[in-house]
This record gives C-alpha cells, structure tokens and sequence, in this order.
C-alpha cells in the first residue's frame, strides 16, 4: 500500500546517500521497493542527499521514476550524521527507520523490529549484526576496539552500536534527533565521512531520556566501503566518544 494519506502513514524508510550512483545503479532501490509495494501498511521512503559529487541525485530520480511513495532530499554536506537526523525529523511514519542505501542488512529484517514496537513498547529498536560474516579481521579488530573503549567511556550496554538498521517510533525519532541537529547541522565536513559516533549518540541520547530500547539479531552481509579509513575513523571515532562524554557532564543532555 502506497502512501495515500501521510498523517495515517505506518513506515518511513530514510535512506542516506553519499556518492552512491554505484549502489542505486546496481538496483538497491528497486529492491526496497519490490518489497514494500507488497505490504498491506503504508510507507514512505526518504533517500537524503548528503551533497553527492557523482551522479546519485540523478541516479535516483531515475530509479524511483515510475514508483510512488519516494522522495530526495537535497541537504548541504554535513556527514552522514547531519544527513540522517535531517530525514528523520522530515519523516512523517508511526515507526521511522534509518539503513544503509547498500542494503547490507535487506529491507525485510523491518518485520523482527515491528512485534518489539507493538507488543513489548519499545520506543527504539536496533539491529544486531551477527559474527559480521565476510567482513575482513581488520574490520573486526576495529569493531572490537570501538566496542571496549565505549564500554569503557560511555558504559552503553548494546551489543552493537554501529549497524546501520535502525528504528525509532515518530515520538522518541522526535525526542533524540531533536536534541542532537544542532551540533550535526553545523558540523563541518569535507569528503566522505563515516561519523562514527553519531550511532553512539543517538542511543546515549536515547537512554539519557529513559527510552526503551530494544535489540534484534538482523541478516547482515558485509559490503567493503570506500569511506573506510582504519586509522582516521579510529581516532575521530575516539574523539566522538570523549565529546559525547564531555557533553553529558556539561548536562548537554539532561531532560
């Protein structure tokens, strides 16, 4: 069911995009799209450009030509954070989702998230990679690194912070993203930019508010990505964890 009436709207799919006529070349929105044309929900998919230099605006009006239910947003260049929160503070669904336009984790994992929203009142529900199949020792080491040291900085409880399959109800969506525009909307950023920790803001954030958060082990495969620098994203995702921690004890976050 296409989206008819936006305030009645169920699923909002925002998808961030930097350089990625690639990707959306290779077919990724017509898989999103031959999944949720069969739905008996409405929906509503958000594909927000992060000021690509390549072809991806154009790629994806292609693409999304003959389908209804999408739209482009065209942002300034601000990283992947500033992209995110931008389309999911324009999103208009009940439950709102942010995922990666490589679809590592396919569109359809949606439905584990659906029973923890309905049936246990979560007010945010994150994927949980499992074992990272096909992704290179490097990656895993970095991942085990990041981990210890935001277990060890921020004491956040979550098995996996960074999977890019994650999804909020419209009110809690509201609540954090909200609260973190300011510093994401003014950032400055040149190139690609994998921010790291705007992930792990997102759920301190989340739990600062006393949100309930929920996890769910989702279908994971490993897409290698250009935007991956192991030495440059360790040291800025540190320094994202010390500026998360010197922002809670200012009380940046405090309700």
């Amino acid at each position: 069911m296409l989206y008819k009436h936006m305030k009645n709207l169920k699923l909002s799919v925002v998808i961030p995009a930097y350089n990625e006529e690639d990707n959306i070349k290779s077919g990724v929105l017509q898989q999103v799209y031959d999944y949720l044309k069969k739905q008996k929900y409405s929906w509503e998919v958000l594909i927000v450009d992060d000021q690509s230099t390549d072809a991806t605006i154009k790629a994806a009006k292609k693409a999304i030509r003959n389908t209804n239910g999408f739209r482009i947003l065209e942002e300034p260049h601000r990283g992947k954070g500033g992209t995110v929160i931008a389309g999911m503070l324009a999103a208009k669904g009940q439950i709102v989702l942010f995922t990666d336009m490589d679809q590592a984790t396919p569109l359809s994992e949606i439905e584990k998230f659906f029973p923890k929203f309905e049936k246990e009142n979560s007010d945010v529900v994150i994927g949980v990679r499992s074992g990272r199949s096909g992704a290179p020792l490097s990656r895993k080491v970095m991942a085990w690194g990041f981990s210890f040291l935001r277990n060890v900085i921020l004491r956040l409880p979550h098995k996996d912070t960074q999977c890019g399959f994650k999804a909020f109800t419209r009110d809690a969506s509201e609540q954090i993203f909200s609260r973190l525009s300011e510093h994401y909307h003014t950032s400055q950023i040149k190139g690609a930019a994998v921010t790291a920790g705007f992930d792990i803001e997102t759920l301190f954030v989340a739990r600062k508010l006393g949100l309930k958060i929920s996890e769910s082990t989702v279908v994971w495969k490993h897409q290698e990505s250009r935007r991956v620098s192991p030495l440059k994203d360790a040291w800025r995702g540190l320094l994202d964890l010390l500026r998360i921690r010197i922002n809670d004890l200012q009380g940046k976050y405090n309700v």
